[in-house]
């Protein structure tokens, strides 16, 4: 097994798989103890947009995919947290709208036939030097904001009332979750693709949330987890030939089902 990693293409996905799951495992840890899932899924469709506009324009995939998923993400802060009885229509409204802005860019850009699917389904095989460049950068910056602010993080994710008497910024924190929420789903596109992206910052995450009895150990442990399914997805892929993203998705749910039959035997 060890021979496949080896290969420089392979060390590239397998470095980048693995920030990447880091990454996951502690957004998706916020993710889910907000009950974000809904507004993170809808920023990953959203952010082909951004593909789109980097496509028309000659940018870079990863810019143009960032800049619009954070818009997306600051825009969607915004409706929760003032028009929160209307969030299902907003959301399914800017799911679309970005993805059709996407589609139409694409058709319109001249000469451009690179195969899409790398974008929904992922391309990790294909990571660059600048892909892990900015997958290292982003890891380091999450960190570092959840490790100075882990207290404000925690009481806002758990007892936003009791935040707020405390004198935190509910508003501030919940959109800085989710404009790192909007990073995160961007690169994770490279990894499994947009329509795959929701099941790495769930799966493991629900593993981890129940071996767990702290926020900061379970983005660890889902972080952990999310690393081995990756490490075994991409063995997978390369040995059968078959597309890496849906391979570590794959892994990852027959983990979780074997999980949840051993807790319930259990």
């Amino acid at each position: 097994m060890l021979d496949v990693f080896e290969l420089q293409f392979m060390q590239n996905a397998l470095l980048a798989g693995l920030l990447v799951s880091f990454t996951a495992g502690i957004i998706g840890s916020l993710i889910v103890v907000n009950r974000m899932v809904f507004l993170a899924g809808g920023i990953a469709h959203t952010s082909y947009g951004g593909i789109g506009v980097a496509v028309y324009f000659g940018l870079p995939i990863f810019l143009g995919a960032s800049v619009f998923a954070v818009l997306a993400a600051l825009l969607m802060a915004f409706i929760t947290l003032n028009q929160r009885e209307r969030i299902d229509t907003f959301i399914g409204l800017i799911w679309a709208v970005g993805m059709a802005i996407g589609i139409i860019l694409v058709d319109l850009t001249p000469g451009y036939n690179v195969d899409l699917m790398s974008y929904l389904f992922g391309s990790i095989l294909a990571v660059s030097n600048e892909d892990i460049q900015y997958m290292s950068i982003l890891l380091f910056v999450i960190v570092s904001i959840v490790t100075l602010f882990y207290r404000e993080i925690l009481a806002v994710s758990y007892d936003s009332q009791y935040a707020s008497l405390r004198g935190v910024n509910i508003k501030l924190f919940y959109t800085i979750i989710l404009v790192l929420s909007a990073l995160t789903v961007v690169i994770a596109i490279k990894v499994v693709g947009l329509i795959l992206v929701i099941a790495l910052l769930t799966i493991p995450i629900y593993i981890g949330e129940k071996l767990s009895n702290s926020l900061g150990f379970m983005m660890f442990l889902s972080g952990v987890l999310s690393s081995i399914f990756t490490i075994i997805g991409l063995y997978i892929s390369y040995t059968f030939d078959i597309t890496s993203g849906a391979s570590i998705i794959i892994v990852s749910a027959i983990s979780l089902m074997i999980f949840l039959l051993i807790e319930k035997f259990k």
